[in-house]
Protein backbone atom coordinates (compact mmCIF):
# COMPACT_ATOMS: atom_id res chain seq x y z
CA UNK A 1 0.00 0.00 0.00
CA UNK A 2 1.10 3.57 -1.14
CA UNK A 3 1.66 5.06 2.64
CA UNK A 4 0.60 8.18 1.54
CA UNK A 5 -2.78 7.12 0.62
CA UNK A 6 -5.66 7.04 2.41
CA UNK A 7 -8.68 5.48 1.61
CA UNK A 8 -12.25 6.43 2.70
CA UNK A 9 -15.25 4.28 2.28
CA UNK A 10 -18.17 6.83 2.68
CA UNK A 11 -21.82 5.45 3.68
CA UNK A 12 -25.01 7.29 3.36
CA UNK A 13 -26.93 6.08 6.63
CA UNK A 14 -29.93 3.33 5.83
CA UNK A 15 -33.26 4.22 5.28
CA UNK A 16 -34.45 7.23 7.86
CA UNK A 17 -37.79 8.14 9.64
CA UNK A 18 -37.74 10.76 7.69
CA UNK A 19 -36.89 9.21 4.14
CA UNK A 20 -40.18 6.77 4.68
CA UNK A 21 -42.44 9.91 6.19
CA UNK A 22 -41.25 12.21 3.60
CA UNK A 23 -39.66 14.69 5.72
CA UNK A 24 -36.61 16.94 5.44
CA UNK A 25 -34.95 16.27 8.16
CA UNK A 26 -31.62 18.50 7.80
CA UNK A 27 -30.38 18.29 11.31
CA UNK A 28 -33.34 17.10 12.92
CA UNK A 29 -31.95 13.89 14.95
CA UNK A 30 -34.14 10.87 14.00
CA UNK A 31 -33.12 7.33 13.90
CA UNK A 32 -33.46 4.38 11.74
CA UNK A 33 -36.41 2.58 10.23
CA UNK A 34 -36.14 -1.32 10.70
CA UNK A 35 -35.33 -1.62 6.96
CA UNK A 36 -32.88 0.94 7.83
CA UNK A 37 -31.19 -1.31 10.34
CA UNK A 38 -31.37 -3.71 7.92
CA UNK A 39 -29.72 -2.19 5.78
CA UNK A 40 -27.18 -0.66 7.70
CA UNK A 41 -26.02 -4.43 8.75
CA UNK A 42 -26.21 -5.53 5.17
CA UNK A 43 -23.47 -2.83 4.10
CA UNK A 44 -21.56 -3.81 7.58
CA UNK A 45 -21.74 -7.49 6.08
CA UNK A 46 -20.41 -6.59 2.73
CA UNK A 47 -17.22 -4.31 3.81
CA UNK A 48 -16.40 -7.05 6.64
CA UNK A 49 -13.53 -7.73 4.65
CA UNK A 50 -11.85 -4.10 4.48
CA UNK A 51 -9.37 -3.82 7.30
CA UNK A 52 -11.14 -0.27 8.68
CA UNK A 53 -8.17 1.77 11.53
CA UNK A 54 -11.11 3.79 12.66
CA UNK A 55 -15.05 4.33 12.18
CA UNK A 56 -16.42 8.01 11.79
CA UNK A 57 -19.60 9.28 11.88
CA UNK A 58 -21.92 12.22 11.55
CA UNK A 59 -23.07 12.63 15.32
CA UNK A 60 -26.90 12.50 14.24
CA UNK A 61 -28.64 9.20 15.03
CA UNK A 62 -29.41 8.09 11.82
CA UNK A 63 -25.67 8.01 10.86
CA UNK A 64 -24.45 6.60 14.12
CA UNK A 65 -26.73 3.63 13.98
CA UNK A 66 -25.56 2.82 10.38
CA UNK A 67 -22.13 3.12 11.77
CA UNK A 68 -22.73 0.96 14.81
CA UNK A 69 -23.17 -2.61 12.90
CA UNK A 70 -19.17 -1.64 11.52
CA UNK A 71 -17.92 -1.27 14.82
CA UNK A 72 -19.05 -3.81 16.72
CA UNK A 73 -17.64 -6.78 13.63
CA UNK A 74 -13.95 -5.16 14.39
CA UNK A 75 -14.19 -4.16 18.18
CA UNK A 76 -13.76 -0.45 16.95
CA UNK A 77 -15.97 3.23 18.85
CA UNK A 78 -17.61 5.31 16.35
CA UNK A 79 -15.94 8.79 16.34
CA UNK A 80 -18.83 11.18 15.69
CA UNK A 81 -18.57 14.86 14.57
CA UNK A 82 -20.94 17.16 13.56
CA UNK A 83 -19.12 18.35 10.74
CA UNK A 84 -20.20 15.46 8.64
CA UNK A 85 -24.31 15.99 9.78
CA UNK A 86 -26.40 16.61 6.41
CA UNK A 87 -27.78 20.76 5.14
CA UNK A 88 -28.95 22.51 7.82
CA UNK A 89 -32.82 23.40 6.26
CA UNK A 90 -33.49 26.39 7.69
CA UNK A 91 -37.47 26.61 7.47
CA UNK A 92 -37.78 22.97 6.06
CA UNK A 93 -36.34 21.37 8.97
CA UNK A 94 -38.76 18.77 10.17
CA UNK A 95 -41.13 19.79 7.18
CA UNK A 96 -43.33 17.53 5.00
CA UNK A 97 -41.88 17.14 1.52
CA UNK A 98 -45.21 18.20 -0.02
CA UNK A 99 -45.47 20.65 2.04
CA UNK A 100 -42.68 22.41 1.18
CA UNK A 101 -43.29 22.04 -2.52
CA UNK A 102 -46.87 23.66 -1.51
CA UNK A 103 -45.58 25.87 0.10
CA UNK A 104 -42.19 27.55 -1.73
CA UNK A 105 -42.99 26.35 -5.50
CA UNK A 106 -40.02 26.55 -7.71
CA UNK A 107 -37.73 26.93 -4.94
CA UNK A 108 -38.01 23.89 -4.24
CA UNK A 109 -38.85 22.04 -7.64
CA UNK A 110 -36.15 24.09 -9.06
CA UNK A 111 -33.44 25.18 -7.03
CA UNK A 112 -33.22 22.53 -4.62
CA UNK A 113 -34.23 19.44 -6.43
CA UNK A 114 -32.92 21.13 -10.47
CA UNK A 115 -29.89 22.95 -9.35
CA UNK A 116 -28.85 21.65 -6.09
CA UNK A 117 -25.60 23.23 -5.80
CA UNK A 118 -25.88 26.62 -6.05
CA UNK A 119 -28.87 26.50 -3.27
CA UNK A 120 -29.68 27.94 0.21
CA UNK A 121 -33.17 26.84 1.66
CA UNK A 122 -34.50 29.27 3.57
CA UNK A 123 -32.60 30.53 6.31
CA UNK A 124 -30.37 27.48 6.08
CA UNK A 125 -27.05 26.48 4.83
CA UNK A 126 -25.30 27.19 1.52
CA UNK A 127 -24.99 23.87 -0.20
CA UNK A 128 -21.05 24.43 -1.49
CA UNK A 129 -20.31 25.78 2.44
CA UNK A 130 -22.17 22.13 3.59
CA UNK A 131 -19.87 20.74 0.84
CA UNK A 132 -16.89 22.43 2.16
CA UNK A 133 -17.20 21.43 5.48
CA UNK A 134 -17.48 17.80 4.74
CA UNK A 135 -14.37 18.23 2.42
CA UNK A 136 -12.08 19.71 5.01
CA UNK A 137 -13.42 17.13 7.87
CA UNK A 138 -12.69 14.08 5.62
CA UNK A 139 -9.13 15.89 4.92
CA UNK A 140 -8.66 16.00 8.59
CA UNK A 141 -9.49 12.88 9.53
CA UNK A 142 -7.28 11.56 6.61
CA UNK A 143 -4.37 12.78 7.70
CA UNK A 144 -4.75 11.29 10.71
CA UNK A 145 -4.89 7.69 9.31
CA UNK A 146 -2.36 7.54 6.19
CA UNK A 147 -1.70 4.25 4.43
CA UNK A 148 -4.99 3.10 6.64
CA UNK A 149 -8.51 2.52 5.36
CA UNK A 150 -11.40 4.23 7.17
CA UNK A 151 -14.79 4.43 7.61
CA UNK A 152 -17.36 7.35 7.38
CA UNK A 153 -21.29 7.57 7.89
CA UNK A 154 -22.37 10.37 6.40
CA UNK A 155 -25.99 11.77 4.81
CA UNK A 156 -27.16 11.83 0.96
CA UNK A 157 -26.93 15.55 0.26
CA UNK A 158 -24.47 15.83 2.29
CA UNK A 159 -22.15 12.95 -0.04
CA UNK A 160 -24.05 14.19 -3.34
CA UNK A 161 -22.91 18.14 -2.63
CA UNK A 162 -19.21 16.80 -1.69
CA UNK A 163 -19.03 14.42 -4.64
CA UNK A 164 -20.12 17.37 -6.93
CA UNK A 165 -17.40 19.55 -5.37
CA UNK A 166 -14.12 17.08 -5.53
CA UNK A 167 -15.22 15.97 -9.07
CA UNK A 168 -14.45 19.01 -10.12
CA UNK A 169 -17.83 20.44 -10.95
CA UNK A 170 -19.02 23.87 -10.42
CA UNK A 171 -22.28 23.88 -7.79
CA UNK A 172 -24.74 25.06 -10.54
CA UNK A 173 -23.94 21.87 -12.28
CA UNK A 174 -23.94 19.16 -9.14
CA UNK A 175 -27.45 18.82 -9.53
CA UNK A 176 -27.14 17.30 -12.93
CA UNK A 177 -23.58 15.65 -11.94
CA UNK A 178 -24.74 12.80 -9.90
CA UNK A 179 -28.36 11.86 -8.57
CA UNK A 180 -28.21 11.12 -4.43
CA UNK A 181 -26.70 7.83 -3.15
CA UNK A 182 -29.23 5.37 -2.24
CA UNK A 183 -29.43 4.30 1.53
CA UNK A 184 -26.38 2.60 2.80
CA UNK A 185 -24.85 2.35 -0.16
CA UNK A 186 -21.21 3.31 -0.25
CA UNK A 187 -18.85 5.45 -1.81
CA UNK A 188 -14.98 5.28 -2.26
CA UNK A 189 -12.43 8.04 -2.33
CA UNK A 190 -8.72 7.83 -1.91
CA UNK A 191 -6.94 10.93 -0.09
CA UNK A 192 -3.34 11.53 -1.77
CA UNK A 193 -0.79 15.07 -1.88
CA UNK A 194 -3.76 16.87 0.05
CA UNK A 195 -6.42 15.97 -2.20
CA UNK A 196 -9.98 13.99 -1.84
CA UNK A 197 -10.15 11.78 -5.35
CA UNK A 198 -13.58 9.92 -6.05
CA UNK A 199 -12.94 6.74 -7.03
CA UNK A 200 -16.46 5.57 -6.66
CA UNK A 201 -19.92 6.64 -6.32
CA UNK A 202 -23.08 5.07 -4.58
CA UNK A 203 -22.12 1.28 -4.24
CA UNK A 204 -25.22 -0.26 -3.74
CA UNK A 205 -25.39 -3.60 -5.71
CA UNK A 206 -25.04 -5.89 -2.34
CA UNK A 207 -28.35 -4.06 -1.18
CA UNK A 208 -31.81 -6.38 -2.13
CA UNK A 209 -33.66 -3.28 -0.77
CA UNK A 210 -32.97 0.27 -1.93
CA UNK A 211 -34.81 2.87 -0.26
CA UNK A 212 -36.06 6.01 -2.44
CA UNK A 213 -32.74 8.08 -2.48
CA UNK A 214 -34.26 11.46 -0.78
CA UNK A 215 -31.94 13.70 1.07
CA UNK A 216 -32.08 13.24 4.42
Amino acid sequence: MNDRKTTIYLVRHGESVGNLNKICLGHTDLGLTEKGEKQAKMTALELKNVHFAAIYSSDLVRAVKTAQPHAEIRGLNVVKTPMLRELYFGEWENKAVDWIKDTYGDMFTVGWRVIFGDFTPPGGEYVPHMAERVAEELKNIARMHKGENILVTSHAAAIRALWGKISGFEPCDWGKAHPYPTNASYSVIEFEEETLIPIRYSIDSHLSEIASPLPG
